[in-house]
């Protein structure tokens, strides 16, 4: 297959990064992180605004009618300029809407998204090992359909502005999503854990309110596009952090020549070219069959596993060569080194992930 992009792909990363390199520069993503809701609502508005934040959500909604490839080319872009702003987590949610919910879902909460006007989030990761496919939280059904939550879901990103939250459960006729609000007094915050990319939130449900989306392949839907997503977000992650590793060992000499031509820091940056190509050829297949609706065997996972395997290895060289100026905390490439280590850790590490895919494998699934 040829994961080559075409024009309006193309069109749509240029329209990226020139919207995050104008409104993503350094000392704009310090003032950010200074911040309460370390959120940049001014970037957030300019994507909405050009309509990249619903660039996949249908166009009755508002959106941009794109597919799940398009969205990860400004996932890519977002994760270059490490940009705070919750839109893999937005954008997905809205999508699980658009795709399982009601009318009324859907006039609430797809078409608010896509105008940039809430934020939405997703909670399928728990504590412990698991696999996110298979949830512990478990849902009860009362009354005329209503819905209960009870359970809990770790490091929920962007909860604190999240006007709703798609989770999965378990209910005795299988998983579902559910969407709940996060203002319910029976959702508890245990924990708000702040990152350099985001405040996210543990969160308990005592008996919530939900809202069933669907029930039967949903989670596996949901899960699959998250592991992308984060996927596309790691390939940007990585991509940045060498072009700065790049400029900064051009610019230092050492010995009256550029530390970029001796021999060891030279296999350093190969290495890490090396894993960010192996990391978007597998992340591209995988979005490349979710968008175009082909069932995607085990190529999610295997780009899942790229991004969080070589991802690492890329983010902790290229703070090795700049030495110690890469331990500064106030340095722009430490911002990568801990996006490219929470990426990573999401949804499981690497030895979660192979495991995971060894048992595709032997169940006989294959891409």
């Amino acid at each position: 297959m040829d994961f080559t992009f075409n024009e309006e792909q193309t069109a749509i990363g240029d329209l990226a990064a020139n919207i995050f390199s104008q409104r993503s520069g350094i000392d704009r993503v310090k003032a950010v992180e200074a911040s309460d809701e370390r959120i940049d609502r001014d970037l957030w508005r300019e994507l909405a605004q050009a309509g990249l934040v619903g660039i996949a959500l249908p166009d009755e909604f508002g959106g941009g009618a794109m597919g799940f490839s398009e969205l990860c080319v400004v996932l890519e872009q977002q994760g270059r300029y490490v940009a705070p702003v919750p839109l893999w987590e937005t954008a997905l949610a809205a999508a699980a809407i658009a795709q399982f919910g009601t009318a009324e879902q859907k006039r609430m909460f797809v078409a608010p998204a896509a105008a940039g006007e809430i934020f939405l989030t997703v909670g399928i990761e728990e504590f412990g090992p698991h696999d996110p496919t298979e949830p512990t939280m478990s849902a009860r059904e009362g009354a005329a359909g209503s819905w209960t939550l009870h359970g809990a879901k770790a490091v929920v990103p962007s909860a604190h502005v999240a006007a709703g939250v798609v989770v999965s459960a378990v209910t005795p006729a299988g998983t579902g999503l559910f969407l709940v609000d996060p203002a319910d007094p029976a959702v508890h915050v245990q924990n708000n854990e702040t990152t350099t990319r985001a405040i996210a939130a543990n969160l308990t449900f005592d008996a919530a309110k939900a809202q069933l989306l669907a029930r039967g392949d949903a989670v596996n839907w949901l899960v699959d596009r998250v592991e992308v997503a984060l996927a596309a977000l790691q390939v940007g992650v990585g991509a940045g952090a060498v072009e700065q590793a790049v400029t900064y060992l051009n610019g230092r000499e050492q010995f009256g020549r550029p530390l970029a031509t001796f021999q060891a820091v030279s296999h350093q940056l190969a290495d890490c070219y090396i894993d960010l190509e192996a990391m978007r050829v597998t992340l591209w297949q995988a979005a490349w069959m979710l968008t175009n609706g082909a069932a995607p065997g085990t190529a999610v996972l295997v780009a899942k596993w790229w991004a969080t395997d070589a991802g690492q290895r890329v983010v902790h060289r290229t703070q090795h060569v700049h030495g110690g100026i890469g331990v500064d905390t106030d340095y722009p490439v430490h911002r990568h080194l801990l996006w490219g280590k929470q990426i990573a850790a999401s949804l499981g590490g690497s030895s979660a992930d192979l495991a995971r895919l060894g048992a595709q494998l032997a169940l006989g699934v294959a891409s």
